[in-house]
């Protein structure tokens, strides 16, 4: 059984580190759903466990596209400083409200993300 758990979380994670690379997304769009689907784990655990797994991820994905000379590291920085304010905020709001609000808003956002993309 714990073999199969390991199996699961390792195809999350190269999931994850996939969609990364060719999009820049990985965590909220692919690691929090399967872990919710896949291991039942709560919004909250999710968002968190995806959180530390992106550290990870994006450092590699961040250091892969900058050998082709896809990072303008000013740009992240002015984008990235600013975020990290979003997360605390974000973070505490998240906690404030109950979780199946947390789920029903993540699925809108995703449903949108898509529509924008498909229009």
């Amino acid at each position: 059984m714990a073999a199969q758990r390991f199996l699961k979380l390792a195809a999350v994670g190269t999931a994850a580190g996939a969609f990364s690379g060719l999009f820049g997304v990985g965590g909220g769009t692919i690691i929090v759903p399967l872990l919710i689907l896949w291991f039942g784990y709560g919004e909250r655990l999710a968002t968190g466990t995806s959180l530390a797994a992106i550290v990870i991820i994006a450092a590699f994905a961040a250091f892969g596209q900058g050998l082709y000379g896809n990072v303008d590291v000013v740009k992240g920085i002015g984008i990235g400083v600013p975020a990290t304010l979003g997360v605390i905020a974000g973070t505490a709001v998240q906690q404030r409200i109950p979780q199946r609000a947390v789920s029903l808003l993540f699925a809108v956002v995703l449903v949108a993300m898509a529509l924008e993309l498909l229009l």
